[in-house]
Order: C-alpha cells, then sequence, then structure tokens
C-alpha cells in the first residue's frame, strides 16, 4: 500500500484540467492544510478532494474485498473516519470542503466548482466589527 499513488490519480487531473481549462487557478495537496486537500482555492477558502470509490466507501461502487474481510472493513472505516475528521478540522479554520467521487463526471464536477468558487467570492464576509457596535 506504501507504493499507492497519493496525489494526481486520473481523476483528479481530469478535473483539475478541466478547471483550469475554465480560467481558475488553484493550488494541489496544499501541505499547510488538514487532510492535503486535493485541489486548493486559497483566496476564496474552498478544499476539495477527489475521493476513490474503494479507498472511501462509495456506497455506488465501494466493493469490499472477500479476503481478510475484517481487516479491510476496519482499514476503510478508519479512511472514512478519518475524512470526517479532515473536514471538520477545515471547517473549525473557516474552509468549505467539498467531497467527489473518482467516478463523477470532470465537466459535472468543475461546474460545480466553479459555481461554489464563483458564490464563495461573491458572498460578503461577516464583519466582526458589527457585532461589535451592537
Amino acid at each position: 500500500m506504501k507504493r499507492m499513488g497519493r496525489a494526481s490519480t486520473k481523476p483528479e487531473l481530469l478535473i483539475r484540467r478541466e478547471l483550469h481549462r475554465r480560467g481558475l487557478r488553484f493550488r494541489i495537496n496544499h501541505p499547510a492544510l488538514p487532510g492535503r486537500p486535493d485541489i486548493v482555492f486559497t483566496r476564496a477558502r474552498l478544499a476539495v478532494f477527489v475521493d476513490g470509490c474503494f479507498w472511501h466507501r462509495c456506497p455506488q461502487h465501494g466493493v469490499m474485498p472477500k479476503n481478510n474481510r475484517e481487516w479491510w472493513e476496519a482499514k476503510l472505516q478508519r479512511n472514512v473516519e478519518r475524512d470526517r475528521e479532515k473536514d471538520t478540522a477545515l471547517s473549525a479554520l473557516g474552509w468549505q470542503v467539498r467531497h467527489f467521487w473518482e467516478h463523477e463526471d470532470p465537466a459535472a464536477v468543475a461546474s460545480e466548482i466553479d459555481q461554489t468558487w464563483r458564490q464563495l467570492l461573491t458572498t460578503p464576509k461577516p464583519d466582526s466589527r458589527s457585532t461589535q457596535d451592537v
């Protein structure tokens, strides 16, 4: 398992290529953020994860191996728990988190990311001074 690629999977590359084609610029695998999100829009504070169906237990395509089933059950369940932990940590830091499955259409995923990115950039941020003046 140590030889498994951690970043730049084919689904990630297809989504990144589509986002770049649309003019969006981003960082990849940002090391300073919990969970090292696959795609990061720092100004909008948007973290995107492209989850593999097997490793993150996709309800449509996740398959449980027949050999050593108990070990795999615990391993994959811990992956899902870790996903929720990093989502919570990112949210606590003020980041929006989006997850997509590797089997989703890259163009549709890019459209959703683009829409979320634009919405986050145009939504006014709460002004900390306004709550103090009341």
